[in-house]
């Protein structure tokens, strides 16, 4: 029996559902998902097996034109999913027109792999307005096999998923069978808190945070884990932890709960608050976050 394998990159503008779509195809909440843009920063992988295939699902940031440092360092994680493609997912939601970036955007249409283009939030839309689109489509992405869908109704998306099986090479696979992701623990802590914060706090203040696990310690029973919340100014250190500590104590609780089904385990965290100044422009600590890929 011949085994599949190979890179499925999900790439498109922010919030059009791009995490939600790897979490069903996965079956586990690797990405974090909210409805600010901007949610994931990073080049995520989440890894499907099965007994004569594996695909390696990358999720990344939405496409933007980047303002500072770390936008820059996160549109490098978009271009390095063209690099490595198998099969190419670009993904648009009902109403949408175009990618923000056109050097993109002509990427996918003369892109030499198989692209399939996933029409999102069909929830939203009536039939007419559907096949309006999909026609829309058709024309701007010659190249593409269109499949309407709705990621978080998880309509369509086991067809996306066989079609993709099909569209797979021949080849071994190249993580061991038993691993869904390639990120250590301490990213998905990281990115939990996070994801907290940004439901919990408006305006600038989620784009200024960064977290770090500073320790993750597991034995049996429960994982022990202390985490920093990076801010970039003193007002923000406030506003993070809130009256009394109200607010850092909900984000915690929170994530906390979230943490112990994902480890499926009882957590213990700790989270504390520093203040780390400009850290979105410093490539020193940009690296040290793992932004910067050179």
């Amino acid at each position: 029996m011949s085994h599949k394998a190979g890179f499925v990159n999900i790439i498109g503008n922010p919030n059009v559902g791009k995490s939600t779509l790897m979490n069903a195809l996965v079956g586990e909440r690797l990405s974090i998902i909210t409805s600010k843009a901007q949610t994931t920063r990073h080049r995520i992988l989440g890894i499907v097996n099965g007994d004569d295939f594996q695909v390696v699902f990358s999720d990344t940031p939405g496409i933007i034109k980047p303002a500072y440092e770390m936008q820059e360092s996160m549109m490098n994680f978009v271009k390095s999913a063209f690099e490595d493609a198998d099969v190419l997912i670009y993904m648009v939601e009902i109403g949408e027109q175009a990618l923000k970036d056109e050097a993109f955007f002509n990427k996918i249409v003369h892109a030499r792999i198989p692209v399939m283009l996933l029409l999102n939030k069909i929830d939203n839309s009536n039939q007419e307005q559907l096949e309006e689109q999909v026609q829309f489509w058709k024309e701007k992405v010659p190249n593409a096999e269109i499949f309407p869908i709705s990621a978080l109704k998880n309509f369509n998306v086991p067809e996306v998923f066989a079609r993709i099986i099909e569209l797979l090479p021949a080849s071994p696979p190249f993580y061991p069978k038993d691993q869904l992701t390639d990120k250590p623990e301490r990213f998905f802590v990281n990115e939990t808190i996070r994801e907290k914060i940004l439901l919990h706090y408006s305006k600038e203040i989620p784009y200024a945070v960064e977290i770090e696990t500073e320790e993750f310690l597991e034995d049996d029973k429960i994982i022990r884990i202390r985490a920093v919340i990076m801010v970039e100014r003193d007002t923000q250190k406030g506003i993070i932890i809130g009256h009394k500590g109200a607010a850092l104590k909900k984000v915690g609780v929170e994530a906390r709960a979230d943490l112990e089904k994902f480890f499926d385990k009882q957590v213990h965290l700790e989270t504390y608050v520093k203040v780390n100044k400009d850290w979105r422009s410093n490539e020193r600590q940009l690296r040290r976050f793992g932004y910067n890929q050179n």
